[in-house]
Protein backbone atom coordinates (compact mmCIF):
# COMPACT_ATOMS: atom_id res chain seq x y z
CA UNK A 1 0.00 0.00 0.00
CA UNK A 2 1.01 3.28 -1.08
CA UNK A 3 2.40 5.74 2.14
CA UNK A 4 -0.45 8.18 1.05
CA UNK A 5 -3.22 5.47 0.88
CA UNK A 6 -2.11 4.36 4.70
CA UNK A 7 -4.93 5.67 7.37
CA UNK A 8 -3.44 8.68 9.32
CA UNK A 9 -4.45 7.98 12.61
CA UNK A 10 -4.87 11.64 13.46
CA UNK A 11 -7.40 12.48 10.78
CA UNK A 12 -9.53 9.61 11.35
CA UNK A 13 -9.65 10.61 14.70
CA UNK A 14 -10.92 14.21 13.56
CA UNK A 15 -13.20 12.30 11.39
CA UNK A 16 -14.80 9.92 13.99
CA UNK A 17 -15.22 13.16 16.47
CA UNK A 18 -17.04 14.86 13.38
CA UNK A 19 -19.93 12.62 13.94
CA UNK A 20 -21.98 14.01 16.82
CA UNK A 21 -22.23 9.79 18.11
CA UNK A 22 -23.71 10.62 21.18
CA UNK A 23 -25.24 6.78 22.37
CA UNK A 24 -27.28 5.31 20.77
CA UNK A 25 -27.06 7.97 17.76
CA UNK A 26 -24.22 6.89 14.97
CA UNK A 27 -24.53 10.19 13.14
CA UNK A 28 -21.91 8.20 10.13
CA UNK A 29 -19.44 7.22 12.19
CA UNK A 30 -19.36 3.62 11.39
CA UNK A 31 -19.62 4.54 7.81
CA UNK A 32 -16.41 6.81 8.53
CA UNK A 33 -14.68 3.73 9.88
CA UNK A 34 -15.93 1.04 7.40
CA UNK A 35 -14.74 2.92 4.69
CA UNK A 36 -11.43 3.09 5.82
CA UNK A 37 -11.29 -0.36 7.09
CA UNK A 38 -12.89 -1.69 3.43
CA UNK A 39 -9.25 0.28 1.87
CA UNK A 40 -7.71 -2.11 4.09
CA UNK A 41 -8.89 -4.87 2.85
CA UNK A 42 -11.42 -5.59 5.57
CA UNK A 43 -14.72 -7.28 5.11
CA UNK A 44 -17.65 -5.84 7.32
CA UNK A 45 -20.49 -6.70 8.76
CA UNK A 46 -23.43 -3.92 10.23
CA UNK A 47 -25.29 -5.31 13.31
CA UNK A 48 -27.70 -3.37 13.93
CA UNK A 49 -29.99 -4.53 17.17
CA UNK A 50 -32.75 -2.94 18.47
CA UNK A 51 -34.55 -6.03 21.17
CA UNK A 52 -36.19 -4.37 23.73
CA UNK A 53 -34.81 -1.12 23.77
CA UNK A 54 -33.36 1.62 21.35
CA UNK A 55 -31.71 0.48 17.84
CA UNK A 56 -27.87 0.10 18.38
CA UNK A 57 -25.59 0.22 15.15
CA UNK A 58 -22.37 -1.81 15.35
CA UNK A 59 -19.61 -3.71 12.86
CA UNK A 60 -17.82 -6.49 13.08
CA UNK A 61 -14.55 -6.62 10.51
CA UNK A 62 -12.23 -9.16 9.54
CA UNK A 63 -9.22 -9.35 7.39
CA UNK A 64 -8.29 -12.76 6.61
CA UNK A 65 -10.11 -15.98 7.53
CA UNK A 66 -7.32 -17.90 9.23
CA UNK A 67 -6.91 -18.42 12.87
CA UNK A 68 -5.52 -17.49 15.29
CA UNK A 69 -8.15 -14.23 15.25
CA UNK A 70 -6.63 -11.33 17.04
CA UNK A 71 -9.74 -8.86 17.90
CA UNK A 72 -9.55 -5.10 18.69
CA UNK A 73 -12.92 -3.87 20.47
CA UNK A 74 -13.81 -0.56 21.32
CA UNK A 75 -17.34 1.59 20.53
CA UNK A 76 -17.72 4.55 18.81
CA UNK A 77 -20.73 6.10 20.48
CA UNK A 78 -20.04 9.07 23.10
CA UNK A 79 -21.58 10.73 26.26
CA UNK A 80 -23.12 13.76 25.70
CA UNK A 81 -21.87 16.88 25.95
CA UNK A 82 -23.22 18.50 28.75
CA UNK A 83 -23.70 22.07 29.34
CA UNK A 84 -21.82 23.50 26.27
CA UNK A 85 -21.00 26.71 27.51
CA UNK A 86 -18.01 24.77 28.89
CA UNK A 87 -16.18 24.52 26.21
CA UNK A 88 -13.82 26.53 24.64
CA UNK A 89 -14.69 24.75 21.06
CA UNK A 90 -17.36 23.04 19.24
CA UNK A 91 -17.35 19.81 21.06
CA UNK A 92 -17.44 17.65 17.46
CA UNK A 93 -15.22 20.02 15.27
CA UNK A 94 -12.11 18.29 16.36
CA UNK A 95 -9.81 21.67 16.30
CA UNK A 96 -6.60 20.77 16.75
CA UNK A 97 -4.73 23.26 18.25
CA UNK A 98 -0.69 23.10 19.54
CA UNK A 99 -0.30 19.77 19.41
CA UNK A 100 -3.87 18.93 21.14
CA UNK A 101 -6.90 17.01 19.42
CA UNK A 102 -9.88 18.84 20.87
CA UNK A 103 -13.70 16.94 20.61
CA UNK A 104 -16.03 14.66 22.51
CA UNK A 105 -14.41 11.04 22.08
CA UNK A 106 -10.62 12.07 21.84
CA UNK A 107 -9.73 10.12 24.57
CA UNK A 108 -12.89 7.93 25.01
CA UNK A 109 -12.18 6.15 22.46
CA UNK A 110 -11.93 7.08 19.10
CA UNK A 111 -8.38 8.03 19.26
CA UNK A 112 -7.70 4.53 19.92
CA UNK A 113 -10.10 3.42 17.22
CA UNK A 114 -8.34 5.53 14.67
CA UNK A 115 -4.72 4.57 16.13
CA UNK A 116 -5.48 0.82 15.60
CA UNK A 117 -6.98 1.29 12.03
CA UNK A 118 -3.47 2.83 11.30
CA UNK A 119 -1.65 0.44 12.87
CA UNK A 120 -2.84 -2.17 11.01
CA UNK A 121 -1.97 -0.54 7.47
CA UNK A 122 1.41 -0.31 9.18
CA UNK A 123 1.44 -3.45 9.94
CA UNK A 124 0.81 -4.82 6.89
CA UNK A 125 3.43 -2.89 5.26
CA UNK A 126 5.91 -3.62 7.18
CA UNK A 127 4.72 -7.62 6.54
CA UNK A 128 4.61 -6.68 2.12
CA UNK A 129 7.95 -5.36 2.87
CA UNK A 130 9.35 -8.30 4.45
CA UNK A 131 8.16 -10.44 1.63
CA UNK A 132 6.06 -12.37 4.13
CA UNK A 133 2.43 -12.07 2.18
CA UNK A 134 -0.24 -12.36 3.83
CA UNK A 135 -0.81 -12.08 7.54
CA UNK A 136 -0.63 -15.48 9.61
CA UNK A 137 -4.12 -15.12 11.24
CA UNK A 138 -6.84 -12.56 11.40
CA UNK A 139 -7.55 -9.41 12.85
CA UNK A 140 -10.72 -8.23 13.39
CA UNK A 141 -12.30 -5.10 14.91
CA UNK A 142 -16.00 -5.72 17.35
CA UNK A 143 -17.00 -2.17 17.49
CA UNK A 144 -20.67 -1.05 18.74
CA UNK A 145 -22.23 1.92 19.77
CA UNK A 146 -24.22 1.02 23.13
CA UNK A 147 -20.84 0.94 25.34
CA UNK A 148 -22.05 4.49 27.35
CA UNK A 149 -25.41 3.34 27.09
CA UNK A 150 -27.31 0.48 28.20
CA UNK A 151 -25.19 -1.92 26.78
CA UNK A 152 -27.90 -4.01 25.90
CA UNK A 153 -27.88 -4.17 22.05
CA UNK A 154 -24.11 -3.95 21.44
CA UNK A 155 -20.93 -6.28 22.24
CA UNK A 156 -23.31 -8.63 24.16
CA UNK A 157 -25.19 -9.31 20.85
CA UNK A 158 -22.15 -9.37 18.48
CA UNK A 159 -20.61 -11.85 20.47
CA UNK A 160 -23.98 -13.85 20.15
CA UNK A 161 -23.92 -13.27 16.43
CA UNK A 162 -20.31 -14.67 16.19
CA UNK A 163 -20.74 -17.54 18.33
CA UNK A 164 -23.70 -18.37 16.57
CA UNK A 165 -22.07 -18.26 13.02
CA UNK A 166 -18.98 -20.04 14.77
CA UNK A 167 -16.73 -17.61 14.27
CA UNK A 168 -14.01 -17.89 17.66
CA UNK A 169 -11.83 -14.64 18.58
CA UNK A 170 -8.35 -16.06 19.81
CA UNK A 171 -7.64 -12.63 22.02
CA UNK A 172 -8.79 -9.63 22.16
CA UNK A 173 -7.64 -5.98 23.26
CA UNK A 174 -9.92 -3.16 24.33
CA UNK A 175 -8.91 0.34 23.50
CA UNK A 176 -10.27 2.02 26.62
CA UNK A 177 -8.28 4.52 27.77
CA UNK A 178 -6.29 3.22 30.99
CA UNK A 179 -3.47 5.13 31.26
CA UNK A 180 -4.45 7.76 34.27
CA UNK A 181 -1.59 10.12 33.81
CA UNK A 182 1.30 9.18 30.75
CA UNK A 183 0.47 6.90 27.87
CA UNK A 184 2.47 3.56 29.49
CA UNK A 185 1.07 3.87 33.26
CA UNK A 186 -1.34 0.83 33.32
CA UNK A 187 -2.79 -2.30 31.32
CA UNK A 188 -6.39 -3.57 32.68
CA UNK A 189 -6.29 -7.26 32.96
CA UNK A 190 -9.28 -7.29 35.04
CA UNK A 191 -12.28 -5.54 36.58
CA UNK A 192 -14.50 -5.29 39.83
CA UNK A 193 -17.84 -6.62 39.64
CA UNK A 194 -20.08 -3.63 39.46
CA UNK A 195 -23.47 -3.14 40.90
CA UNK A 196 -26.50 -0.72 41.89
CA UNK A 197 -28.86 -1.29 44.30
CA UNK A 198 -31.69 1.39 44.90
CA UNK A 199 -33.13 1.41 48.32
CA UNK A 200 -36.96 2.46 49.90
CA UNK A 201 -37.76 1.89 52.92
CA UNK A 202 -41.30 2.49 53.78
CA UNK A 203 -42.58 3.47 56.99
CA UNK A 204 -45.86 4.95 58.28
CA UNK A 205 -46.60 8.81 57.96
CA UNK A 206 -47.32 10.89 60.76
CA UNK A 207 -47.36 14.16 62.75
CA UNK A 208 -43.80 14.85 63.92
CA UNK A 209 -45.72 15.84 67.73
CA UNK A 210 -46.71 12.30 68.05
CA UNK A 211 -44.07 10.13 66.53
CA UNK A 212 -45.26 6.83 68.33
CA UNK A 213 -48.45 7.11 66.24
CA UNK A 214 -46.06 6.49 62.71
CA UNK A 215 -42.82 5.24 62.06
CA UNK A 216 -40.32 6.98 60.99
CA UNK A 217 -38.68 5.38 57.68
CA UNK A 218 -35.71 8.00 57.10
CA UNK A 219 -34.53 6.96 60.72
CA UNK A 220 -34.58 2.97 59.98
CA UNK A 221 -32.97 4.26 56.48
CA UNK A 222 -30.12 6.13 58.05
CA UNK A 223 -29.45 3.21 60.09
CA UNK A 224 -29.13 0.97 57.23
CA UNK A 225 -26.86 3.63 55.42
CA UNK A 226 -24.48 3.42 58.66
CA UNK A 227 -24.85 -0.62 58.77
CA UNK A 228 -23.24 -1.46 54.91
CA UNK A 229 -21.11 1.79 54.86
CA UNK A 230 -19.53 1.41 58.31
CA UNK A 231 -16.98 -1.00 57.56
CA UNK A 232 -15.44 -2.58 54.50
CA UNK A 233 -16.90 -5.94 52.99
CA UNK A 234 -12.83 -7.09 52.46
CA UNK A 235 -9.37 -5.79 52.31
CA UNK A 236 -9.35 -6.18 48.69
CA UNK A 237 -7.09 -9.09 46.97
CA UNK A 238 -3.47 -10.21 44.85
CA UNK A 239 -4.76 -8.29 41.81
CA UNK A 240 -7.85 -6.36 43.11
CA UNK A 241 -8.83 -3.10 45.29
CA UNK A 242 -11.01 -3.71 48.22
CA UNK A 243 -14.77 -3.87 47.92
CA UNK A 244 -16.29 0.15 47.82
CA UNK A 245 -19.20 0.83 48.47
CA UNK A 246 -20.66 4.56 47.90
CA UNK A 247 -24.04 6.42 48.31
CA UNK A 248 -25.36 8.45 45.56
CA UNK A 249 -28.57 10.28 46.51
CA UNK A 250 -30.83 10.07 49.60
CA UNK A 251 -34.17 11.32 48.61
CA UNK A 252 -37.19 11.89 50.86
CA UNK A 253 -39.06 14.49 49.18
CA UNK A 254 -41.45 15.43 52.42
CA UNK A 255 -42.13 19.16 51.66
CA UNK A 256 -43.56 19.58 54.99
CA UNK A 257 -41.53 20.36 58.57
CA UNK A 258 -44.22 18.63 60.52
CA UNK A 259 -45.02 15.77 58.97
CA UNK A 260 -42.98 12.19 59.00
CA UNK A 261 -42.72 10.53 55.85
CA UNK A 262 -44.28 7.81 54.56
CA UNK A 263 -41.00 6.59 52.43
CA UNK A 264 -37.20 7.32 51.64
CA UNK A 265 -35.25 6.17 49.35
CA UNK A 266 -31.41 5.96 48.96
CA UNK A 267 -29.18 4.86 45.78
CA UNK A 268 -25.70 3.44 45.88
CA UNK A 269 -23.27 1.43 44.18
CA UNK A 270 -21.02 -1.40 44.86
CA UNK A 271 -17.48 -2.06 43.03
CA UNK A 272 -16.37 -5.65 44.01
CA UNK A 273 -13.86 -7.47 44.23
CA UNK A 274 -12.65 -11.17 43.28
CA UNK A 275 -13.71 -12.23 46.82
CA UNK A 276 -17.02 -11.37 45.52
CA UNK A 277 -20.05 -12.43 43.35
CA UNK A 278 -22.84 -10.04 43.07
CA UNK A 279 -25.00 -13.03 44.84
CA UNK A 280 -23.32 -12.94 47.98
CA UNK A 281 -22.98 -9.21 47.83
CA UNK A 282 -26.96 -9.09 47.91
CA UNK A 283 -26.90 -11.74 50.56
CA UNK A 284 -24.89 -9.46 52.63
CA UNK A 285 -26.98 -6.41 51.71
CA UNK A 286 -30.08 -7.58 52.99
CA UNK A 287 -28.41 -9.53 56.13
CA UNK A 288 -26.99 -5.72 56.66
CA UNK A 289 -30.68 -3.84 56.06
CA UNK A 290 -32.58 -6.90 57.56
CA UNK A 291 -30.51 -6.12 60.84
CA UNK A 292 -30.58 -2.37 61.07
CA UNK A 293 -34.44 -2.08 60.53
CA UNK A 294 -34.77 -4.12 63.50
CA UNK A 295 -31.79 -2.63 65.08
CA UNK A 296 -34.41 -0.23 67.71
CA UNK A 297 -36.12 -3.13 69.11
CA UNK A 298 -39.28 -1.18 68.94
CA UNK A 299 -40.29 -3.44 66.21
CA UNK A 300 -43.22 -1.38 64.24
CA UNK A 301 -44.71 -1.86 60.36
CA UNK A 302 -41.57 -0.63 58.55
CA UNK A 303 -40.27 -2.79 55.54
CA UNK A 304 -38.25 -2.43 52.73
CA UNK A 305 -37.61 -2.95 49.17
CA UNK A 306 -34.09 -3.53 47.15
CA UNK A 307 -33.99 -3.36 43.57
CA UNK A 308 -30.91 -4.23 42.38
CA UNK A 309 -28.97 -4.03 38.99
CA UNK A 310 -25.73 -5.57 37.89
CA UNK A 311 -23.45 -4.70 35.64
CA UNK A 312 -21.25 -7.15 35.90
CA UNK A 313 -19.36 -9.73 38.04
CA UNK A 314 -15.57 -9.04 38.54
CA UNK A 315 -12.92 -10.95 36.23
CA UNK A 316 -9.32 -11.28 35.70
CA UNK A 317 -7.16 -12.35 32.94
CA UNK A 318 -4.35 -13.55 34.83
CA UNK A 319 -1.37 -12.18 33.86
CA UNK A 320 0.07 -14.60 30.99
CA UNK A 321 1.43 -14.54 27.19
CA UNK A 322 -1.44 -11.69 26.28
CA UNK A 323 -0.80 -9.35 28.80
CA UNK A 324 3.08 -9.89 28.96
CA UNK A 325 3.12 -9.14 25.03
CA UNK A 326 0.84 -6.16 25.57
CA UNK A 327 3.24 -4.96 27.99
CA UNK A 328 6.22 -5.21 26.15
CA UNK A 329 5.10 -3.55 23.37
CA UNK A 330 4.04 -0.24 25.33
CA UNK A 331 7.03 -0.78 26.97
CA UNK A 332 9.12 -0.53 23.68
CA UNK A 333 7.27 2.66 22.46
CA UNK A 334 6.85 4.67 25.74
CA UNK A 335 9.98 3.27 27.84
CA UNK A 336 7.49 2.31 30.42
CA UNK A 337 6.89 -0.80 32.30
CA UNK A 338 3.08 -0.57 32.78
CA UNK A 339 1.18 -1.32 35.98
CA UNK A 340 -1.27 -4.47 35.63
CA UNK A 341 -4.39 -2.96 37.37
CA UNK A 342 -8.02 -4.04 37.78
CA UNK A 343 -9.36 0.03 38.64
CA UNK A 344 -11.82 1.72 37.32
CA UNK A 345 -15.45 0.65 36.16
CA UNK A 346 -17.06 -1.28 33.71
CA UNK A 347 -16.04 -1.92 30.41
CA UNK A 348 -17.67 -4.38 27.57
CA UNK A 349 -14.54 -6.51 28.62
CA UNK A 350 -16.72 -7.67 30.72
CA UNK A 351 -18.91 -9.97 27.91
CA UNK A 352 -15.81 -10.54 26.19
CA UNK A 353 -13.56 -12.45 28.62
CA UNK A 354 -16.53 -15.27 28.50
CA UNK A 355 -15.22 -16.00 24.61
CA UNK A 356 -11.33 -15.26 24.91
CA UNK A 357 -8.62 -13.97 27.03
CA UNK A 358 -9.09 -9.95 27.17
CA UNK A 359 -7.17 -6.87 28.23
CA UNK A 360 -7.10 -3.38 27.99
CA UNK A 361 -4.87 -0.39 27.15
CA UNK A 362 -5.72 2.53 25.46
CA UNK A 363 -5.15 6.24 25.49
CA UNK A 364 -5.19 8.81 28.57
CA UNK A 365 -8.12 9.19 30.93
CA UNK A 366 -7.82 12.45 32.29
CA UNK A 367 -10.93 14.37 30.16
CA UNK A 368 -12.74 11.87 29.45
CA UNK A 369 -16.25 12.97 29.98
CA UNK A 370 -15.11 16.13 30.50
CA UNK A 371 -15.73 19.56 28.79
CA UNK A 372 -12.80 20.42 26.47
CA UNK A 373 -12.25 16.42 25.79
CA UNK A 374 -8.80 16.34 24.46
CA UNK A 375 -5.57 14.27 23.35
CA UNK A 376 -2.01 15.21 22.40
CA UNK A 377 -1.25 14.06 18.96
CA UNK A 378 1.99 12.63 20.26
CA UNK A 379 0.21 10.48 22.09
CA UNK A 380 -2.06 9.08 19.58
CA UNK A 381 0.81 8.39 16.89
CA UNK A 382 2.69 6.89 19.93
CA UNK A 383 -0.24 4.82 20.38
CA UNK A 384 -0.61 3.39 16.59
CA UNK A 385 3.08 2.31 17.12
CA UNK A 386 2.34 0.45 20.43
CA UNK A 387 -1.01 -0.83 18.81
CA UNK A 388 1.84 -1.75 15.29
CA UNK A 389 4.03 -3.65 18.14
CA UNK A 390 1.38 -5.57 19.45
CA UNK A 391 0.42 -7.09 16.01
CA UNK A 392 3.86 -7.52 14.85
CA UNK A 393 4.89 -9.62 18.29
CA UNK A 394 1.31 -11.29 18.33
CA UNK A 395 1.54 -12.69 14.58
CA UNK A 396 5.29 -13.46 15.04
CA UNK A 397 4.47 -16.10 18.37
CA UNK A 398 1.28 -17.19 15.44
Amino acid sequence: MPASDRPDPIELTRALIRCPSVTPADEGALDVLQAALEALGFACTRLPFGEGAERVDNLYARLGTAAPNFCFAGHTDVVPVGEPAGWTVDPFGAELKDGTLYGRGAADMKGAIAAFVAAVGRFKDAQAADGAGRIPGSISLLITGDEEGDAVNGTVKVLGWLKDRGEVLDDCLVGEPTNPQALGDMIKIGRRGSLTAHLTVHGVQGHTAYPHLADNPVHRLARILVAITREPLDDGSEHFQPTTLQVSTVDVGNPASNVIPGEARATFNVRFSDKHTSESVIAWLHERCAAAMADDGKGGDATYDLNVRVSGESFLTPPGRLAELVRDAVQDVSGTAPEFSTTGGTSDARFIKDHCPVVEFGLIGQTMHKADERMATADIEALTRIYERVLARYFEDA
